[in-house]
């Protein structure tokens, strides 16, 4: 079986942070990540699969909840 590659642009779960980002580019053999709602972007230094549905929908409440707050435009 082959190492799961992210298309640029999908969300993925990083699992050496344990965190969800985004895939926004590949420099050598690491995948630079992005969280959903924006920041500064990381360097992936384990191996990353597909993010669930459960945890796009967890993203993507916890966003909806920042906004509600004021956090993020």
């Amino acid at each position: 079986m082959s190492a799961y590659e992210p298309e640029i642009g999908d969300l993925v779960y990083d699992e050496a942070t344990r965190r969800i980002g985004a895939a926004v580019d590949r420099v050598g053999p690491r995948w630079q990540l992005k969280p959903p709602g924006g920041g500064r972007e990381w360097d992936a230094h384990g191996p990353l699969r597909a993010a669930t549905q459960e945890e796009r929908l967890s993203c993507g409440v916890a966003l909806a909840n920042a906004r509600s707050r004021g956090e993020w435009p």
